[in-house]
């Protein structure tokens, strides 16, 4: 009977962890189209990094990139889900297409990062925000990398166009990350 019981207890749990990453989707789909575009760059500022954040930071590197996967999937389908209410396969391979792919990257760092981490506190709190500086940095990379080959620019201009104007507002949203993940964490069994 206990055998029974703990296969239950644990589809249980691994069908609460998939419902999240369909409620951390859906999170980055609201986020991600709350968008500013800007004029001198083809990446709009968004709250999407934000919602790849809490993803990662909640529910750890495997379920947060399976989140952000799902959020990708729905896009590329047609759903309007990406800044500005974009959508399809188009948006993934123009130059945005880079920063999309890296909120995968993003949730994977910040989980696998901090996915041990137990308690809050001053130390959990800088260990979150490291691992959401590490997570930006990879989705920088991707993004940029992807964009410069797209658009044929180089890494200087690409730099300037796509990422320096974005870093007082990611600090922003990893500071208020952060703070979220250290208070949220604890509701999310592992």
């Amino acid at each position: 009977m206990s055998n029974s019981s703990n296969s239950t207890g644990s589809l249980s749990a691994k069908t609460h962890m998939l419902i999240l990453c369909g409620v951390f989707a859906a999170l980055t789909s609201i986020c991600a189209v709350i968008s500013i575009p800007l004029p001198f760059s083809p990446v709009p500022v968004s709250l999407g990094t934000l919602a790849a954040f809490l993803a990662g930071g909640i529910l750890g590197a495997k379920f947060g990139a399976v989140s952000q996967v799902i959020y990708i999937l729905l896009g590329t389908v047609g759903l309007p889900v990406f800044a500005g209410f974009s959508a399809g396969v188009g948006v993934l391979a123009g130059p945005t297409g880079g920063y999309i792919i890296g909120y995968i990257a993003i949730a994977c760092v910040v989980g696998l990062l901090c996915g041990r981490l137990k308690g809050s506190g001053v130390r959990a709190g800088v260990v979150l925000a490291l691992s959401m500086v590490l997570g930006t940095l990879a989705c920088y990379a991707l993004g940029t990398a992807w964009f410069m080959y797209v658009t044929n620019t180089p890494l200087l201009v690409s730099l300037g166009m796509c990422v320096f104007p974005f870093i007082p507002g990611d600090a922003i949203k990893i500071v208020a990350a952060s703070l979220l993940c250290a208070r949220l964490r604890g509701f999310v069994p592992r």
